[in-house]
């Protein structure tokens, strides 16, 4: 039970952490994917976000590295899509970033594919919190 708990403890920090870095260059519709509840799921969490241009979606990747990297000490473990920068995934194992133009966002259409999580658009995430 305590292993579960820090286990939950550390996926919290690091959703707080990835947030902040999306929110930090000023990412747009930040939402997050429970999957915890979804049987066979590649991940606790999904964190979707989008730029409005490739330029803003590789800024909103190189601060969520930048301060998961300097809070936390931890890595990606693996990074696709910085060259195109209309879909840059980051995979942290129990958490997965994914950061889109409009554009692609719409077409790939995340939020529906995994419609049986639970989806909490970050404002109510952040009035959760307090």
């Amino acid at each position: 039970m305590i292993k579960k708990q820090k286990k939950l403890e550390e996926s919290q920090q690091l959703l707080d952490t990835i947030v902040f870095g999306m929110q930090e260059v000023k990412a747009h519709n930040i939402v997050i994917l429970d999957l915890r509840k979804i049987k066979n799921s590649v991940a606790d969490y999904f964190l979707v976000c989008e730029g409005n241009s490739t330029t803003q979606v590789r800024a909103i990747e190189q601060s969520v590295d930048k301060l998961t990297s300097e809070v936390l000490s931890l890595e990606p473990f693996h990074v696709e899509g910085t060259k195109n920068g209309t879909w840059i995934l980051m995979d942290y194992f129990s958490v997965v970033v994914h950061i889109f133009d409009p554009k692609t966002r719409e077409y790939y259409d995340i939020e529906d594919l995994w419609a049986d999580a639970e989806m909490v658009n970050v404002e109510e995430f952040i009035k959760l919190e307090k």
